[in-house]
């Protein structure tokens, strides 16, 4: 983002998610949901990975540092899914997935 593109409004404000779904709300009043199918580290990480997030970037971005994933306010204003193909991602949500099979079995 170039700082002449920089708006004040819309810094994060608060992060919310439903079962298949992203809502970031900005300062500006709007909101701006996606599905989580775009964000793979997100679609697969507990509840309780999804909620311990942390306004990054000067307000205009959002880490949430248990799996390591980072989103922009001008990313999630343009529409943009998280690269599809990337291995490290593939590898993670790979991992994630034998992780919960895991802890299943053990249940």
């Amino acid at each position: 983002m170039n700082t002449s593109d920089v708006k004040p409004g819309e810094r994060v404000k608060d992060v919310h998610f439903t079962r298949d779904t992203l809502s970031v709300y900005l300062v500006d009043g709007r909101t701006i949901t996606v599905p989580l199918a775009w964000y793979p580290r997100l679609l697969h990480a507990t509840p309780e990975q999804r909620m311990n997030w942390r306004i990054a970037g000067a307000g205009y971005g959002i880490h949430w540092p248990d799996i390591d994933e980072d989103l922009s306010t001008e990313g999630l204003l343009r529409g943009a899914p998280a690269p599809h193909g990337s291995e490290q991602v593939t590898i993670w949500v790979s991992n994630r997935q034998k992780e919960k099979a895991r802890r299943k079995a053990h249940a």
